[in-house]
């Protein structure tokens, strides 16, 4: 069974996710421990940063290789077009996805929890006492926009990611219209990576990922929101219907009953 060192909460975890349950191929989640596991990882497979696949002895790294090796080794569905203008097109709008709403979202994201309070002890664990949740809400925005700063979650960055977004949500909606995939006839690589990485911006109501309940149909505030961008994840939340594996006790994380643990090299 392939193995998939993973962050819950990445996006490109989730793409990858997302593309082996679309592909029908068993596999185990196991949640890296931030630093300590990225170096055992590292030894293990090259790879510091996740998703990085073992399918055996071989280990595949970043979620655009991963899906290829994908494609090679379980070529039904396929995630390609055949016809050269829409593979090429497909492509394209992958790497697109990946460098545009790919690290937008997660910076968008990030930058909401500080500056929104319902979103940021929405995140906490479901069994976060009411006091803690409290006191973390009670933080002062300003002060988190300072820590932020250093990572990206600034107003600034906010407000800079946040427009973006807003650009790459309209012209999505326009390519949908009257259309139930965004190239051609079929399900693509194009339409699972769009998906997979936008959901930050709004969470399904559906359980896929074991995340707090909290954050089921929430998102960042001025987009997941959004009456004009509804359509988008209408078709979003449809294409997780089709493709995706709801979450159930046995497909956790292996850390589900506790905190991440680092990851056995062999």
């Amino acid at each position: 069974m392939i193995e998939l060192y993973q962050f819950e909460l990445s996006q490109f975890s989730e793409k990858v996710r997302l593309i082996l349950d679309f592909k029908g191929v068993d596999y185990h989640k196991v949640e890296v421990t931030p630093g300590v596991g990225q170096f055992e990882l590292m030894q293990a497979s090259g790879r510091r940063q996740v998703p990085v696949i073992k399918d055996g002895e071989i280990y595949v790294g970043d979620s655009t290789e991963i899906a290829l090796y994908l494609e090679r080794k379980y070529p039904e569905p396929a995630l390609l077009p055949t016809e050269p203008y829409q593979r090429g097109l497909c492509l394209m709008m992958e790497e697109w996805a990946d460098e545009s709403i790919g690290l937008k979202a997660r910076q968008a994201f990030l930058g909401a929890i500080a500056h929104n309070q319902n979103l940021r002890t929405a995140v906490l664990p479901d069994d976060t006492p009411d006091f803690v949740k409290t006191i973390v809400g009670a933080v002062p925005g300003e002060l988190l926009d300072v820590l932020g700063a250093g990572v990206g979650a600034s107003g600034d960055a906010l407000k800079y990611a946040t427009d973006g977004l807003r650009q790459d949500l309209e012209a999505l909606c326009l390519m949908l219209q009257n259309r139930s995939y965004l190239i051609g006839d079929a399900v693509t690589l194009a339409d699972l990576t769009v998906a997979a990485l936008s959901i930050t911006l709004k969470f399904p109501d559906r359980t896929y990922l074991d995340i707090p309940a909290g954050l089921a149909g929430k998102g960042v505030p001025g987009l997941g929101d959004d009456s004009a961008f509804a359509p988008f994840f209408e078709w979003r939340d449809r294409l997780y219907a089709d493709f995706r594996k709801p979450l159930t006790a046995s497909s956790g994380p292996s850390s589900s009953d506790g905190p991440p643990t680092s990851i056995e090299i062999e």
